[in-house]
């Protein structure tokens, strides 16, 4: 990919008196506001993956045109690839079309596609940072929910559906409404065994699942500025499982630090003028919020889901809610949620069993994740009835963890290290939870079926999907860290 040549509108952002990060964004995005409707918003990157792009490009061939900006557009396969033996064909039919339709579009309208085999492959939103193509002030688009991931840049980022990928395909545009706008705070200093993960998942816990919906989310407090950039994308990824539109975090140094030197980022002048415009997006003191929440990070323990939604978590060392505690609309979910997780009202989730582990996906796939699962199960093995897969987000991580020796320390501990893909966070690929069974996911999605036909999933980090691979059972991290 070439990013040198092409011009993005994010440049040259005004301070702006009164102005969100969001809007000072959004401002310099908008190409045309129609009366009394939506603004025609510019795109500066537009990723796609096999799932989504395959009716996208039909529309485009039935039309007669080609791909607008194709150096603008990146492509990968991701969603629908095996995890292991990816030298072969791929066995199920379907997605074995669809990876083979992606080839042969990005061919013909001339598009970059880190497909199987290429050093830059991996999961759209882990390879898009990772390259260096994810950068603050940007618009940013996938046919992909998690697309929210780059907002942790100080990009506007948001998933959009296949008939808004055939438009960014033909005119580099989008029409998009504005949203409501909300910050939330997290302020103070995280306890042991406590990771970023449990932060969204805390937030959720106490927000809903629908909590955000409508809104952009800007993330602050000191809380969330201490956080890697690895840690601030978990964050902005699952925003969109509260409703949000989308998830941002304001650049800083750490956002800097992270992006210099990588394969398509600035650099010498380039990069100096890109820093003195990135230092801009902030949001100004005196901007306002639509709604606006405070946590106290001290609050926060070690979080697991125990139903059917992300928002159905809890602390690994509270119980499941009863009917009693919950509002009255809420009741007949939780039935029906506990009935399909086999999990009973008032009952301790810490000590229920499992039989898979998967750690991986967009949300918590990266190097950091790698190594602080390695860190933590160097001499340990896992129990015997648990089956343990850890798939690396790019082929890029995968390296990086071989570099390390983090294959031989998951190798010693009885887990799998598998290729990178998108893997059992979802059912659309060979890799699948059996019906029944109970699955610790680092993943983003406990929805019925989400992991395969009667699988259930518990969202947890890194740690806690780590504590429970040695231990069999839901497990305290805390308990176990030195």
């Amino acid at each position: 990919m070439d990013t040198k040549n092409n011009k993005d509108s994010s440049e040259n952002f005004p301070l702006g008196v009164g102005s969100t990060l969001f809007e000072k964004i959004w401002e310099q995005h908008i190409v045309k506001t129609i009366d009394n409707g939506p603004s025609v918003l510019y795109i500066d990157r537009h990723f796609i993956h096999e799932v989504t792009s395959p009716q996208a490009f039909t529309g485009l061939n039935k039309r007669g045109i080609k791909v607008l900006r194709p150096k603008q557009t990146i492509a990968t396969a991701d969603h629908n690839v095996p995890t292991l033996n990816q030298h072969l064909p791929i066995k199920e039919e379907l997605s074995r079309k669809q990876v083979e339709a992606l080839i042969q579009n990005c061919a013909e309208h001339g598009i970059e596609l880190y497909g199987l085999g290429h050093p830059f492959q991996g999961i759209v939103h882990v390879i898009g940072p990772e390259l260096g193509i994810t950068q603050p002030g940007m618009t940013i688009v996938c046919g992909d929910s998690h697309t929210s991931t780059h907002g942790a840049f100080g990009a506007i980022a948001f998933g959009i559906g296949t008939s808004e990928v055939e438009m960014v395909f033909a005119s580099q545009c989008l029409l998009q409404s504005k949203p409501k706008l909300m910050r939330i705070n997290v302020d103070g200093i995280l306890n042991k065994g406590v990771v970023s993960k449990d932060i969204v998942l805390y937030i959720l816990s106490k927000i809903t699942a629908s909590g955000a919906t409508g809104y952009a989310v800007e993330f602050a407090g000191s809380a969330i500025r201490s956080l890697s950039m690895e840690a601030r994308m978990t964050i902005c990824n699952m925003s969109i499982e509260m409703g949000g539109r989308c998830g941002l975090i304001a650049p800083d140094e750490t956002t800097f630090n992270y992006i210099k030197g990588r394969e398509f980022a600035p650099q010498g002048e380039a990069l100096e003028r890109k820093l003195a415009e990135w230092k801009q997006l902030f949001s100004d003191s005196d901007a306002t919020f639509d709604k606006e929440y405070h946590f106290d990070a001290d609050g926060i323990e070690p979080m697991i889901t125990y139903g059917t939604n992300p928002g159905m978590g809890i602390g690994v060392s509270e119980k499941i809610p009863t009917a009693e505690t919950i509002n009255e609309n809420d009741k007949s979910g939780l039935s029906k949620s506990l009935a399909y997780m086999g999990l009973q009202q008032g009952a301790a989730i810490k000590g229920q069993k499992i039989d898979y582990v998967f750690i991986g996906s967009c949300t918590n796939s990266r190097i950091e994740d790698l190594r602080m699962v390695a860190s933590f199960v160097k001499g340990k093995h896992k129990a015997d009835d648990v089956e343990v897969w850890i798939v690396p987000g790019s082929k890029q991580v995968e390296a990086q963890a071989i570099e390390e020796g983090i294959d031989k320390i998951f190798e010693e501990a009885g887990f799998q290290l598998r290729q990178p893909g998108c893997s059992a966070c979802l059912g659309m690929n060979e890799d699948k939870i059996p019906a029944g069974k109970y699955c610790i996911s680092t993943s983003n999605r406990n929805f019925e079926g989400r992991q395969g036909a009667g699988a259930r999933t518990l969202l947890a980090s890194p740690l806690t999907a780590a504590a429970a691979a040695i231990t069999g059972f839901v497990t305290d991290v805390r308990e176990l860290l030195n």
